[in-house]
């Protein structure tokens, strides 16, 4: 079993749906890094940088970082359909894909959600904020540009990749504009939160 620090809403939903859909059994210690408290400074021995998710594993193995976190998951469970195998023709878009999310979307959010910590003044504020809103809807629309002939990212399965697009695509600036750039990437968002074992991850996360 791992144990997973976690708020809701957060990346840290895409490791719980992740491990829904395999199977992997796993704790929630729930946790919001900006708050003061016991959980807090639980995480903080493992983690100082405070990230959701950080993962330990059985054996006391501290993992971050939600790619590698997601691979090593994928290893435990060789025979998934989640994740085409090394050798698949699909290997090399699915990787590229994979580190796209938290290399090119996620970092928007580290930016536009805290824009007090890069500049001073709320005007300044308040451009950096939209300047990510529009980095993100570019990101978007180049996932768009590559999206395939299927109903998800890689085909007629679901993926990791429809999972990470599920929990990204509700963040800022929110489904209906990223529609208007992406609406093939979120229609695969949506298939995939209907999967009977994600369904309720997305639910416990975002409600509804």
């Amino acid at each position: 079993m791992v144990t997973i620090y976690g708020c809701k809403g957060c990346g840290s939903t895409l490791i719980e749906a992740v491990c829904k859909l395999l199977g992997e059994e796993y704790k929630l210690i729930e946790v919001a890094p900006w708050e003061s408290g016991p959980a807090v400074e639980s995480l903080r021995a493992l983690n100082p940088l405070l990230q959701v998710p950080t993962v330990v594993l059985d054996d006391g193995t501290v993992m971050t970082e939600s790619v590698a976190i997601v691979l090593w998951l994928l290893e435990r469970h060789p025979d998934t359909d989640l994740a085409p195998p090394p050798g698949d023709p699909r290997r090399a878009a699915f990787l590229r894909q994979l580190v796209f999310f938290p290399s090119a979307i996620y970092p928007m959010y580290t930016v536009g959600d805290f824009p007090e910590r890069w500049v001073k003044g709320k005007a300044a504020q308040d451009e950096l904020k939209e300047a990510t809103v529009q980095r993100t809807l570019k990101c978007w629309s180049a996932i768009e540009a590559s999206f395939g002939q299927g109903p998800f990212f890689l085909g007629e399965r679901l993926s990791v990749l429809d999972v990470y697009a599920s929990v990204l695509s509700r963040w800022r600036p929110g489904r209906d504009r990223l529609r208007e750039v992406a609406p093939r990437a979120v229609a695969a968002a949506e298939r995939a939160e209907a999967h009977p074992d994600m369904a309720p991850v997305i639910a416990r996360n975002f409600g509804g």
